[in-house]
Parts: C-alpha cells; structure tokens; sequence
C-alpha cells in the first residue's frame, strides 16, 4: 500500500495546482483534433473512476472488484430518466446520488468483509447487477438501452465530441476538488488512521465501520457521474458495456499511478488509458483474431501489476516523489 503522507506534508493539490491542470485540460480540449477527442473524454472518464477507487483502497484499505457496477449504476440512471423525457440535467445530477445510495445499501453487509472476501463480494455484486440488467425489459434487456438523447441544458445541446470533453474535464476538475476537501479534512486525517491500522484508528475514536462506508459511497458517486456522462456520449448502453475487465482496469490505474494519492489516480488512468488505445491499435491491425485486443489487455495488466509490486511498491507517483527527493537532498 502506498505510504500516506503525514500532516505536516501540506495539502496533496493544492488549488493553484488544481487550477492549472483545469486549464491545461480545457486548452487541450479546446485543440485536439476530432480523433483524438473521443480518447481524452473516455480518459477522463476512466480517472473520475480511479480517484475514487484509490481513495477506497489507499485510505479505507477495502478493495473492490466491482467499481464497474456503479458506473452502470450512474449510467442507467441517466439513460433512463432522459429517455422517458426528463432532462439530461437532472439525469446527470441523479446518476452520482443513485449509485452512492446503492453503495450504502449493499455496503452495509460487504463492508463486514475484509481482503479478499470483499473483493470477491463486489466482483459477484456486479455480475449479479449485468444478469439482472440483462432480464429487465424496461433496462432494455441484453439489447441494451438505446436512444439516449445527448446531454443539454435547455437549449443547448452537446453535439460533439469537443463539447464532451470539456463537460468531463470540468466534472474531474469537481470530482478532484472533492476528494481533496475530504483527505484535507479531520474525517480524511481519521481515514489516513485506517489506512495504517483499523485498530489503532478505532482506538483514537475514528467510528472504523462509518469512514470506510462514506469512502465506500463517495467512490461510487464518482463511477456514478462518470457512467452518466458515458451515457450520454455514447447514447446507448447495454451489460456488455461495462464488463469484468473494466473493473480491473481500474484497479490496476489505481495501484500504478499510487494508492492514496490523486495525482497518482491521474498518472495511473493517463497511462493505462493511453496504453489500451495502443494496445487496441495493435490488436486491430490486419492479420490479427479478433480476441487480441483482450488477451493483449489482460497480458498487459498482469505484467504491470508485476512491475509495479516489484519497482515501484507505492506506485509511479510516489516513486518520482521519493527519486526527486533523494536527488534534492544530494544535492544540498
């Protein structure tokens, strides 16, 4: 597990930092071309997932296989209030408070669970959600739920790529602002306690059962808005959308860019995003089966994995923290 920083190291993003990356990513937004953009929205996608999914593992110490089910969560929430006329809006604004009050309901008895039984526990909850989504007429059964309309605010209407990339950097940019109110925060000092020692957290009077719930619900409200807005990119979704596979990806963005850490969830969703669309373009070229593109997936996060436990234990962002560390205080 990654080391958390002590309280003395100072707000992990700070707002000037923050601020800069928003507007990085609105410029890059605002100049990428056609083919690009549609990478940059399911990149932005994947990491307000990944900020989530390294708070729960990185600070609650509770890892779930299942993160992909409340991005469903979200996303069927959306897709299915707009398709029966309500507004996009409202849709979106329902898809992150659908999936944490589902994660309530169903943390309550998994958050007894503990290592690899609750890990288990989630991956069998969104399995359970797929079959179920799957059977039900009104969800559109294994068919899926088509004619999602694009999102829009009265009038406006997004109609391009360009205008979904700035929605989901902006929705990061807020996902991101969260999660670091809640670390800076005394239930996030109460939090960094659990991650160390559950134990000793409850001694000190942190109500253990509580903290990891709200981190529970708090990851899944932000798989929630983002399976909102992919919802309304896409305009269609269907169980296959959101497979086993993509809750690994997850998990494995999370453990490479650095547990705990937010920078780490950004790192770790760039690259991995960016490796898949690599991996897909390979795997496409002609010659090749039509199963590549899975086996080079799977291939790819096992030996990342492996890497990343042997190299880099606390993951890619701590690992550069800690070098530049060392060459500052050699150089001093």
């Amino acid at each position: 597990m990654a080391r958390l920083r002590g309280r003395g190291d100072g707000p992990e993003v700070r707002l000037p930092h923050l601020a800069a990356l928003f507007a990085v990513t609105m410029l890059l937004a605002a100049t990428l071309g056609e083919g690009q953009l549609s990478v940059f929205v399911l990149l932005g996608l994947a990491a307000m997932v990944t900020v989530g999914v390294s708070l729960l593992m990185g600070y609650a110490g509770q890892v779930s296989l299942g993160q992909a089910a409340f991005y469903a969560i979200g996303g069927y929430t959306a897709g299915l209030m707009s398709v029966h006329g309500l507004p996009p809006l409202l849709g979106l604004l329902a898809a992150p408070l659908i999936a944490a009050l589902f994660a309530v309901v169903i943390g309550i008895p998994l958050l007894r669970l503990r290592g690899h039984h609750l890990a288990f526990a989630t991956l069998a909850t969104q399995l359970i959600l797929l079959s179920l989504a799957g059977e039900l007429d009104f969800l559109g059964g294994s068919i899926g739920l088509q004619g999602i309309p694009r999102f829009g605010v009265g009038p406006l209407e997004l109609s391009g790529d360009r205008g979904y990339a700035f929605l989901t950097w902006g929705a990061l940019a807020v996902v991101v602002l969260v999660a670091r109110n809640v670390i800076e925060s005394r239930q996030g000092r109460g939090l960094r306690a659990l991650a160390t020692s559950e134990i000793a957290a409850e001694s000190a009077g942190v109500a253990v059962g509580r903290a990891k719930l709200v981190v529970f619900a708090l990851s899944a409200a932000f798989a929630g808005l983002a399976g909102g807005i992919y919802a309304y990119y896409v305009g269609y979704i269907a169980p296959g959308s959101f497979p086993v596979l993509l809750s690994i990806e997850y998990v494995v963005m999370a453990v490479v860019g650095g547990l705990g850490t937010i920078w780490g969830a950004l790192a770790g969703a760039t690259a991995i995003v960016l490796l898949i669309q690599l991996l897909n373009n390979v795997g496409t070229m002609e010659g090749m089966p039509s199963y590549a593109p899975s086996v080079l997936s799977y291939a790819i996060y096992s030996l990342l994995l492996i890497a990343a436990v042997l190299f880099m234990p606390g993951g890619l962002v701590p690992a550069v923290r800690s070098r530049l560390s060392s060459r500052t205080s050699g150089t001093t």
